[in-house]
């Protein structure tokens, strides 16, 4: 399930409802826990915690779990479920913690109408006194996507500094809200990237 669930939200309490669903009832939610707890601590995976960027607070529920290794996490689904997204998603998390960072998965709290809802950045990485917030989109080919994509760093009221980062192989640009735009190739060719 965690091999399937990359990139997106999950806890162990959505895995061992899973499980009761489909009549497993040896398995508790403690077991589960702890084969999490073993799995990440063999560095087959790692887990990404949730941050209120504007509460500025850790949300202990749900986390993301990328592959350490995405060839080991392929071969445990039979190289099925090969979402480029979420694949992306998981290379510029590993290389962000080559990299040295500490990284976080981001939220950022809006009002609308009245209503609040909750936009999910990417990343939110750390090392030091410098901060990146990170988006992971496949391309911003059109106006609207570009949108969607800026949306949740446009939320965040502070002057670190804000990435998208697409699989096409393109010269960084600067979006007209201030945001750099750079390919995965040179995000991950340059390791002064996040700092053009």
């Amino acid at each position: 399930m965690l091999a399937s669930a990359v990139g997106s939200l999950i806890n162990p309490q959505k895995i061992y409802d899973t499980f009761k669903s489909n009549g497993e009832k040896e398995l508790s939610l403690n077991t589960i826990n702890a084969y999490i707890k073993n799995i990440e601590d063999s560095f087959i995976v790692n887990k990404s915690t949730r941050y209120n960027i504007k509460g500025k607070k850790y949300i202990q529920t749900p986390q993301k779990y990328y592959f350490t290794d995405i060839g080991l996490r392929n071969a445990r689904l039979n190289f099925r479920q090969q979402e480029e997204n979420h694949l992306m998603e998981n290379i510029i998390y590993n290389e962000l913690l080559l990299r040295g960072y500490n990284v976080d998965v981001g939220v950022v709290e809006i009002r609308e109408s009245s209503q609040k809802k909750q936009l999910e950045v990417d990343f939110v990485c750390n090392q030091g006194n410098k901060r990146y917030y990170i988006q992971s989109a496949l391309n911003l080919d059109t106006r609207e996507k570009t949108i969607q994509e800026e949306r949740p760093l446009m939320n965040i009221n502070d002057n670190f500094k804000k990435i998208i980062v697409v699989k096409d192989n393109i010269k960084h640009w600067i979006t007209e809200e201030g945001i750099l735009v750079v390919g995965i190739q040179e995000f991950l060719l340059d390791k002064n990237s996040l700092d053009l």
